[in-house]
């Protein structure tokens, strides 16, 4: 796996796929420059080498050529958090950025517009691609949130430097994480799985099930679950066409040597609403109109431990409407048991879009081990499947 370590940019350019799809308040103005930051180490190591960055990257999902996603808006932020002047070019290719790459001098960073102001980049153009080629000696692709995507700039583009591609210091350290929980994990390995739909993680589910030791299922997954099982689950969400299939996950965890945990029981409301009236249930018998919105008091209890036996921890999904402050103690409960079992020298990975907006609410960023940057292309890798940017790079 090439990095880009192993490479010297002394008087090279490098061209970088990052991934500045950032938040951006009414104003305009980057609401959380997370992406920027963790784009920083590949884009400085460049730099100190001697060589110069040509960005890019898309933002937001345009229609053609709209002035609320320009990157322009994101300039200021990224000099913000890099302390280096970042000069823009107002397209991606053509002559003015052609000129502006290649008058470019070490030490120098280019970001260009974005991508995706040409329907070409979503449809992975190969002309399209091979003039982006054009700016850069050394294709670096840093951008995990879309190496699932085969687009011009993440997949196609690479075929135009054969012997000079690499990747960045994040999506290096992405699909080293992934690959730590899923091939090279200290035993005992545990998935944590949360979310509404069954449906959504099969895939996921099927593959760890040779990898883990320990599965515990949360959130609106549960009920699917416990209904397939015979329980009574009141209003709660639940996929009816999938109880068969759940019943035949278990059947082989079982055959595989799997321990499921699931809830035992659940914090339950008469309706879906922070100021819902609760009571805690027995998992299993959840009165008519009560609708489980978070795990209860002894499944934490239960999950903490098994938390706290493990050394290799993955966890996808929040335990239950983290978004209300009176559904959110499983979630939160869970987080602290993962930076507990962290401190105490295991390895956590979290992925997933919900899992790390709780991360990042609750304040467990820096207590686990690795946070991931894709939510799309975390789930793919989990499913097994290797991904269209990486696989550009290994080619």
């Amino acid at each position: 796996m090439k990095t880009i370590n192993d490479f010297n940019f002394q008087d090279k350019k490098a061209l970088i796929r990052v991934d500045f799809n950032v938040p951006l308040n009414d104003s305009l103005e980057v609401t959380d420059a997370t992406r920027i930051v963790s784009a920083k180490p590949t884009i400085i190591k460049i730099l100190e080498d001697g060589g110069s960055c040509v960005l890019m990257s898309h933002l937001g999902r345009p229609k053609g050529v709209q002035e609320e996603f320009s990157l322009k808006h994101i300039v200021d932020k990224i000099e913000d958090v890099l302390g280096v002047e970042v000069k823009f070019a107002k397209n991606c290719i053509g002559e003015e950025a052609e000129e502006k790459a290649s008058t470019l001098q070490p030490g120098e960073i280019l970001l260009l517009e974005n991508l995706r102001f040409h329907e070409e980049e979503t449809k992975g153009d190969v002309d399209f691609a091979e003039k982006l080629s054009k700016l850069g000696d050394i294709y670096v692709n840093d951008a995990f949130g879309t190496a699932h995507r085969a687009h011009a700039s993440t997949t196609i583009v690479a075929q135009f430097f054969p012997e000079a591609k690499c990747f960045g210091h994040l999506l290096a350290k992405e699909i080293e994480s992934i690959k730590k929980v899923l091939e090279g994990g200290e035993k005992p390995v545990l998935a944590v799985l949360g979310g509404a739909k069954v449906s959504s993680k099969i895939t996921v589910i099927e593959n760890i099930l040779d990898k883990v030791d320990h599965l515990i299922i949360g959130g609106g997954m549960t009920f699917t679950f416990i209904k397939a099982q015979g329980g009574n689950i009141g209003d709660s969400i639940c996929e009816d066409d999938k109880t068969a299939l759940a019943l035949d996950i278990m059947k082989q965890a079982e055959a595989k040597n799997v321990k499921i945990h699931l809830p035992v029981d659940v914090v339950a409301a008469d309706a879906f609403s922070n100021d819902a009236n609760t009571q805690i249930c027995d998992v299993r018998q959840i009165p008519d109109g009560w609708q489980g919105l978070d795990a209860g008091p002894k499944s934490l209890e239960i999950f903490d431990d098994v938390v706290n036996q493990s050394k290799t921890i993955l966890w996808n999904g929040p335990l239950g409407v983290f978004e209300m402050e009176n559904f959110a103690k499983g979630t939160i409960a869970l987080g602290e048991s993962i930076a507990q079992s962290t401190k105490n020298g295991a390895f956590s990975l979290v992925g997933g879009g919900d899992s790390v907006a709780a991360v990042k609410q609750f304040g467990f960023e820096d207590k686990v081990s690795y946070v991931s940057t894709g939510g799309g292309a975390m789930l793919e890798s989990l499913e097994g499947k290797t991904l269209p940017g990486i696989a550009a790079i290994l080619d």
